[in-house]
């Protein structure tokens, strides 16, 4: 039995962050030069494709508990 449900919104916003992250820590490091603006491309992107992605998981959800839980 799971514990909780799966949230992929969740995981595609943490693997997005962690991406902007990782290109700061690498330009503040001083490996490479990055543009300001990829770093809010990456973090506003991953967050619209965290909700595009939740959105889906709950469409899923919602289908699934309209035919009775069936799999």
């Amino acid at each position: 039995m799971l514990r909780h449900e799966f949230q992929p919104g969740k995981l595609v916003a943490g693997l997005f962050l962690a991406a902007a992250g990782a290109v700061y820590a690498g330009d503040a490091a001083g490996l490479w030069v990055t543009p300001w603006f990829l770093i809010v491309l990456l973090v506003v992107g991953g967050l619209c494709l965290a909700g595009v992605s939740t959105a889906a998981a709950r469409g899923v959800r919602r289908r699934q508990a309209a035919r009775g839980g069936q799999r």
